[in-house]
Formats: structure tokens, sequence, C-alpha cells
């Protein structure tokens, strides 16, 4: 039985070894690598992409538009002409007339160029709205990163906080390792009784299983960072568990810019200029339409002989320019349907943009709270470790007195071990609930973590 347990120890700790071996991933790297080749921030960029290209002098009907046409066509008759009831003038009928292979050939190539000088204005006010719908594209894609970023901290922070857990769950182990060979060495000269050895190795049981089962959520965790930031599932690392708090008094200035700088306030008002501009494209509807057209062209038809007539050839050129000017007086109300619609739509884009600023307001409030609260909790914690670790100190300089009984210091060990995990689920929760904050502030992008 002992050597079974030396050597269960012993996987478990070369194991805790070689994990530590593992290449350091820092928060800077993960941001960077993340940003490179996340699956969502890349769509995101591509979409980025594609509103800039809606914004283009090409897609903003401002060009003229050139349509170039070209044809042929080829005809062969063979025909027989009869003249039922003519005479000749020596009284004999009229004879037959046969064409055979009569070809006839046309050919004819155009082009044809067309450009609005005036449309009541709507190709300017589009043009200026894919300017706002670029700029949209860009804050849904700065939420997206946002978002990712908060995900990824919320898995890297959980990485650490499992680290840091694996450490003090490898030291209960140690401890309890250490409590059976005292154990031993005392039954062994009648200081104690068999029941101290199998006590000791129901704790070295049960740090075993703890360890294990951080061990295994530990690996799980790095897996599903590895998804975020797209890379082998079995590439391993470590993390960096230091964490800085930002000061309050920046995070009080931050809060006091956040309607100007939260993602979903500013899309608001990006819809909102969107909307605008759509009431003057419907109104683009009641002024006339101007446009200038030009074609140039060339014609060849070769026709073949008939009866009377022999074939003719005629090569033709021609060049044509004009003006239209287009007014629809009255195209039955949809004008003035669509410029009504466009404005109610602006009425509840501005609404909507209200109630998106009271809520992001109630948001920071409940952020702000929250990670006060959070702070707090970790800094009880700390010194609940600190009071814990004395009393652990003390309960093991007493249990090798032989003055307190193995249960009492196995309690005095749970009370540490308990004290120090919650001490780092504290630290993380309160820097996941500042980064919340950060978010809400719009800030989240802009500060080094």
């Amino acid at each position: 039985m002992k050597k079974f347990y030396l050597l269960f120890i012993l996987s478990i700790v070369f194991g805790h070894d070689i994990a530590a071996q593992e290449n350091l991933l820092s928060k800077e790297e993960a941001v960077v690598t993340t940003l490179q080749n996340n699956f969502n921030i890349v769509v995101a960029k591509n979409n980025v992409e594609i509103a800039e290209n809606n914004t283009g002098i090409l897609n903003s009907g401002y060009l003229p538009t050139l349509t170039g046409t070209a044809g042929a066509n080829y005809n062969r008759d063979d025909s027989t002409i009869e003249f039922p009831g003519r005479l000749d003038d020596n009284g004999n009928p009229f004879p037959d007339v046969e064409l055979e292979k009569a070809e006839a050939q046309r050919y004819n190539t155009a082009i044809r160029a067309d450009y609005v000088l005036f449309d009541g204005l709507g190709r300017f006010y589009n043009y200026k709205r894919l300017k706002e719908q670029y700029q949209l594209s860009e804050l849904q894609a700065r939420e997206t990163i946002e978002n990712t970023i908060l995900q990824l901290f919320s898995v890297y922070f959980e990485i650490a906080r499992l680290t840091e857990n694996q450490k003090v769950l490898l030291q209960a182990l140690e401890i309890s390792q250490d409590r059976i060979k005292r154990a031993e060495y005392s039954f062994e000269y009648g200081q104690n009784t068999q029941l101290d050895i199998l006590n000791a190795q129901v704790d070295v049981t049960n740090d075993s299983i703890n360890l294990l089962n951080a061990n295994q959520n530990l690996a799980n965790a790095k897996r599903d960072l590895n998804v975020i930031l797209n890379q082998d599932l079995n590439n391993t690392f470590k993390v960096d568990t230091v964490v800085r708090f930002i000061p309050r008094l920046q995070l009080d200035e931050f809060v006091k810019l956040t309607n100007n700088n939260n993602v979903a306030v500013l899309q608001s008002e990006r819809s909102l200029a969107i909307n605008d501009y759509d009431i003057k494209v419907s109104r683009s509807g009641y002024l006339p339409t101007i446009g200038l057209t030009g074609a140039y062209g060339w014609n060849l038809n070769q026709s073949a002989a008939s009866a009377f007539f022999p074939g003719t050839n005629t090569n033709n050129l021609n060049f044509a320019v004009g003006a239209n000017l287009t007014w629809n007086l009255f195209d039955g109300g949809g004008t003035t349907v669509r410029v009504k619609n466009a404005k109610i739509s602006y009425a509840n884009q501005e609404l909507t943009r209200k109630q998106i600023e009271l809520e992001v307001n109630r948001d920071i409030l409940n952020a702000l709270a929250i990670y006060e609260n959070r702070l707090n909790i970790y800094q009880i914690q700390e010194q609940n470790v600190v009071t814990n670790r004395n009393n652990f100190e003390r309960s093991e300089e007493q249990f090798k007195l032989g003055r307190i009984t193995s249960i009492e210091f196995r309690q005095a060990q749970i009370n540490l071990l308990n004290a120090q995990t919650n001490k780092n689920l504290a630290k993380y929760d309160a820097k996941l609930a500042e980064l919340q904050l950060l978010q809400l502030t719009g800030q989240l992008l802009n500060i080094e973590l």
C-alpha cells in the first residue's frame, strides 16, 4: 500500500512539473493572436471591408454607364417568282424567274453612354448614407472584438485561477503525504494506532482526487482558450497569474465619458444618422431627373438582288447626343408614403437611442457596484487567507507535539485550502467585473491589462 501511494503521488507531481515547463502565454500575446485568428473577428473584418467597398466611387452612382452592342445577321433565300396571267410582247406567258443563293448580310455595332446630371439629390444622400453604414459596420466589428476579448479573458483568467488552485491542492497533497510518514513513524514507535495511518491515507486519496480533477478542468479550460485563439487544441501553455486593478480615479473618468465611447450608444447614433438620410433619399422623388445620352454606331447592310433590282451595300456611321428631363409629377402617392414612413422610422430610432442610453447608464451603475463588491470580497478573502494560514501553522506545531488530533489538524488544513481557493476565485471575479465595466465604458480595447 505504501508503494502504491508513493507511485501515485510521483505521477501527479511529475505531471505538474511538465506543466511548469510550458511556455508562457502572456495577455498581450493572447490578444494579438485572437485579433489575427479568431473566426468571429475575421468575419467582422470582412463585413467592414464589404461596407468600405460600398462607399467607393464605383458604387456611388456618380459615374456614367457605357453600353456596347454588336450584331450580325445572315440570310440565304432560294426563290421562284411566277407571273400568272402576264404575257410578254409576243403574247407568250411571262417566264418564271428563279433566284438561287440570294444572300443578305447585316452587321452593326454601337456604344452608348448615359449620365445622370441630377436625380433630386438621391444619389448624394445615398452616398452619405453608405458612409454612415460603413462607420456602423466598424462599430459592429468593434463590438464583436470587445465581446471576443472579454470571452478571451474570461477563459484566460479561469485558467489562471485553476493554475493557482492546482498549486494549492498540490501543497495540500504534499502535507497529507507527510502526515502518512509521520503516522507510520509514530506507529512504529508505539505513539499512535493504525487508525491514524488510515486517516492520513484517506486524506491523501481525497487530495489526490481533487488535484486530478483540477488538472482535468485546467486541461479543458486550455482547450477552450485554444478555440478562441483558433490554434491547435492540444497546444499547451501556462498563463500569467498576476492581476493588476485599474485605479478608481481612472475608472471614474471612464464612467463620465461612457456616452461618448460606449459601442451600443455610438451604434444607435449612426443608425439615427442613416434614418435621417433615408428621409432625404425619399424626398428626392419629388424632384426631376436630368440626364445626358450619347451614342456612336456603325451599320453595314448587304442586301441580295431581287427579281427587279440588283443587290445593294449600305455602310452607315451615326453619332447622336441628347438630353432628357423626367419629372414624375404624381406617382400615386408612393413618394409621400415613403417619406412619412422614413420619418416614423427616424422617430423610432430616436426612441431606441434614448432607451439604449438609459440601459447603458443602468448597466454602468450595476457593473460599478458589482466591481466594488467583488473587490471588497477579494480584500476580505486575502485577510482570511492570512488568518487561516496562521491558524494552520499553529495547528501544525500543535499536531507535531501531539497536542491536537489528526482530525483537528485536517480541519485546519481544509480551512486554509478553502480560504486560498476562495481568494483565487474572488480575485479573478473582481478582475472580470472590472473588464465588464471597461467594456461598458468603451475602454476595453484602450487599456493595458
